[in-house]
């Protein structure tokens, strides 16, 4: 571990050393590197080499989870990289590209599952949150406002630290901002270069996997041997093969002499004329054993089934409204709302939430029979991984999305029917439009499209299922 700290520590100095000043970064020289990754190392160089450097000063589990998130951006530049020098890949050839990326960010949030006793349990939480973000690449048309997601995501948890360390260790409040800042210098880096998505180059060839940077190795480490040599190919030979289709072919011309040599059986030596041979000695061939179901493997991680139901939650942290595990409740409220704030409203069922005033968003995660009032939302109102939701605006909301939801009803106001739904991966969606008799008129959102080629683009239409 301390050799990996230091090689961390002497790449950060290279890195500052050499990013004295725009498009310097690398080698020194601006030569044959894309602009935007020279970008991506003045990142590394500021805001992350100093969250590095902070994150040693406090220490223990911090600076452990500092060295993971720093192989995670080292991984990303590589990928840029990649991009930088290559055109756009099939999709499964970028899934392959992106792996690193996904494996490092796996490594960051399992840190923190086995670190929760850790007195820095707050500060892991924040990261693990948060790290998706460096998904970022994979995002279109919208990678920025993605990451700044994950940055509110670890927001929960860096107002607790701020809360429990303001006054008390300035280093813990200057790990804060370190941190959060990288987020925040990413998404201004985001829209600069990679707006609509990461930015591919319009020459070169077209990406593979074997494109990936590999990492070089340390001095004095000698390369791994090559994999073993795949298995030799069969060997058959043309001639015997066919002289024994000539022979079968010689056997089936043999017409009625080919039962000759086929051997009598007769009465006494049938078993269902004779059931005395059934008695007598010798092997008694079985059928084989009728399948049975795999018992289940041991839970490999038993926290799962013997922790606690998490308690339900209705509170404000920061600028999120947390509406959390709600089961049968029916006249949840939150009134006391300004515009800065969100709400964030997770696993809640068969519960009747009401929002007053004017806010921000609102965002339904794993919700099941939810019932949604709201008055005004300035953002937007999503929907995600829910069944069977009820949505009514009663003043206005710019856009609503589903995504990955079963069953969403959406009832308007007259001041929202210009609300912008857009929906992906969902079933049974209907809009209900006010009518001038206090009513609603329900419209079914399409489910089904069909596409064609019309000689230059393909062109997509609803397809109208009648019934």
């Amino acid at each position: 571990m301390e050799r990996l700290v230091e090689r961390l520590e002497k790449a950060v100095e290279r890195l500052e050393s050499v990013c004295q000043g725009p498009g310097m970064c690398g080698d020194g020289s601006s030569k044959g590197v894309a602009q935007y990754v020279q970008a991506f190392d003045a990142l590394l160089a500021g805001p992350v080499a100093e969250y590095i450097k902070i994150s040693k000063e406090v220490g223990g589990d911090v600076q452990k989870h500092a060295e993971m998130v720093h192989a995670g951006l080292m991984s990303e530049r590589a990928l840029l990289v990649v991009a930088s020098q290559h055109q756009q890949p099939a999709e499964n050839a970028f899934s392959a590209l992106l792996k690193p990326i996904s494996e490092q960010i796996q490594v960051v949030q399992n840190f923190r599952e086995k670190n929760r006793g850790s007195k820095l349990f707050n500060h892991l939480s924040a990261v693990s949150e948060s790290i998706p973000a460096l998904g970022w690449v994979a995002m279109a048309p919208k990678p920025g406002p993605y990451v700044k997601e994950m940055t509110d995501a670890a927001m929960f948890y860096t107002n607790r630290i701020l809360k429990e360390y303001k006054d008390v260790d300035k280093k813990q409040v200057d790990w804060v901002k370190a941190y959060l800042s990288i987020w925040t210098e990413l998404q201004a880096y985001i829209k600069e270069y990679h707006t609509t998505g990461l930015t591919w180059s319009k020459t070169g060839p077209v990406a593979t996997e074997g494109a990936k940077a590999a990492p070089s190795a340390p001095a004095g480490v000698a390369p791994p041997p090559p994999g073993p040599p795949p298995p030799p190919a069969p060997v058959s030979s043309s001639t015997d093969d066919s002289a024994s289709r000539s022979a079968l072919f010689a056997q089936i011309n043999r017409g009625e002499g080919i039962t000759s040599g086929l051997r009598h059986v007769s009465d006494d030596m049938k078993t269902h004329k004779n059931p005395a041979l059934k008695n007598q000695g010798g092997p008694v061939r079985s059928g084989p054993k009728p399948f049975t179901a795999p018992k289940p493997a041991c839970n490999a991680n038993p926290s799962q089934t013997t922790s606690p139901k998490a308690p339900p939650l209705l509170e404000l942290e920061g600028k999120k409204w947390r509406v959390e595990n709600q089961e049968n409740a029916t006249n949840l409220v939150i009134s006391d709302t300004e515009l800065k704030q969100v709400a964030y409203v997770f696993k809640c069922t068969n519960s009747t939430l009401q929002i007053k005033g004017k806010i921000n968003s609102i965002t339904l995660d794993n919700c099941k029979k939810l019932g949604l009032v709201f008055d005004d939302v300035v953002g937007i109102v999503e929907i995600i991984n829910s069944r069977d939701v009820k949505v009514q605006v009663m003043g206005k909301v710019p856009t609503i999305s589903i995504n990955k939801t079963d069953g969403c009803h959406v009832y308007l106001s007259q001041s929202s029917l210009d609300c912008e739904i857009v929906s992906a991966k969902s079933s049974e969606m209907n809009v209900l439009i006010p009518t001038e008799g206090g009513d609603f008129t329900e419209f079914p959102v399409p489910e089904q499209f069909k596409t064609v080629w019309n000689g230059q683009k393909l062109v997509t239409t609803v397809t109208e299922i009648a019934g």
